[in-house]
């Protein structure tokens, strides 16, 4: 009986310092734009006692595969 190989997803991750005094709404709207242009999702977020965030975001690589004829 054939096995059948998964592969797990790869990612690439962009990491965002947002400084202090950065609005909700200015922060918001930083994260859409990537998340429709650039095709990112939120990893992870990190909010500082100073009011800074470091930002992680992540989007899945595509690999192609090469047929062999």
């Amino acid at each position: 009986m054939p096995t059948k190989t998964v592969r797990l997803p790869e990612y690439e991750y962009q990491s965002l310092r947002l400084p202090r005094g950065t609005s909700r709404n200015a922060a918001r709207q930083l994260l859409t734009e990537h998340a429709e242009y650039g095709n990112w999702e939120l990893d992870r977020l990190r909010l500082f006692p100073d009011g800074s965030r470091t930002v992680r975001l992540k989007r899945r690589i595509i690999r192609q595969v090469r047929s062999t004829w």
